[in-house]
């Protein structure tokens, strides 16, 4: 049995391979493919834009796939939702579909925009927002450059944007956010019901939050005498509670624990204030919670 999934070619393919890397799995493409290898001879993966995943997982072509929770609402299929990715292109957070207007322009509200034209990639969704606060407007569909459309082809837009630069450097503002997304792994119906196919699609799921969680984090283990073991643990934050591990000299514990990589430059001069020893620090690869 091979499951059958779907990786986003486009913006998020570099990303997203970087992240199953991390995962543990390599996955190797082809420029001149749609078709990748990865080290799990029970996979086969397929490079399909974002916004056609849930189309082809949805018909059964493919198992599951990695897309964006917009694309989904925009796609309107049947397909299950396994978990959330949180990962972009640029960042490892979620991205905001905004409607944004000119600089100079006078529009101020939603229904400031009554009648006008929208360009957007997102259009079932946009008519939809406007059409659940009844403001009719025209949507209509951009093939890209889409921040350029205004003011003569576009009274407005709704773009994705992970930081607002581009939006800032085509002297656009933002109105509104009509959507916060993110990457999903989505799977068939009929693949989610296979008791084999789920759990390796769960499997998935798992190994590729665990490295999502890793991410700016690193663990930290030490040794410490039991008289300054509170002080010690005092200074220690973690996901649940430091591990405490008796030595072999009965006087002394070993401790292992997990920080954000950002609070090692201050805590670790701490720790060995309080009288910490054999301080080491180690990156993560996967943090599974």
């Amino acid at each position: 049995m091979k499951l059958r999934l779907g990786i986003p070619k486009g913006s998020l393919q570099e990303a997203t391979l970087s992240l199953f890397s991390r995962a543990g799995l390599r996955v190797y493409t082809n420029a001149r493919s749609y078709f990748a290898a990865t080290d799990d001879p029970e996979l086969d993966c397929m490079l399909i834009r974002a916004q056609e995943m849930a189309r082809y997982v949805e018909h059964g072509a493919l198992d599951a796939g990695l897309t964006g929770l917009d694309w989904v609402l925009e796609s309107g299929l049947d397909v299950v939702k396994v978990c959330d990715l949180i990962y972009a292109k640029q960042s490892m957070g979620k991205v905001k579909w905004v409607l944004a207007v000119p600089e100079e322009s006078s529009f101020q509200k939603l229904e400031d925009l009554q009648g006008r034209i929208i360009a957007t990639e997102l259009v079932s969704f946009t008519r939809n927002y406007f059409a659940n606060r009844k403001i009719d407007v025209r949507v209509e569909f951009s093939w890209g450059a889409t921040e350029v459309k205004p003011p003569l082809l576009a009274d407005a837009i709704v773009e994705v944007t992970e930081t607002g630069s581009s939006l800032r450097a085509n002297h656009l503002r933002i109105l509104e956010t009509l959507l916060e997304s993110n990457t999903q792994l989505i799977a068939n119906q009929a693949a989610w019901a296979d008791s084999a196919r789920r759990q390796k699609i769960e499997n998935l799921a798992v190994m590729l939050s665990g490295a999502i969680a890793a991410l700016g984090r690193v663990g930290l283990m030490l040794n410490v005498r039991k008289t300054d073991l509170p002080a010690v643990l005092r200074l220690l934050p973690a996901l649940q509670n430091p591990t405490v591990a008796p030595l072999a000299d009965g006087e002394w514990v070993a401790v292992n624990t997990v920080i954000e990589e950002q609070a090692a430059w201050s805590l670790i001069p701490k720790l060995k204030q309080a009288n910490a020893q054999g301080i080491v620090e180690y990156p993560l690869n996967k943090v599974v919670l």
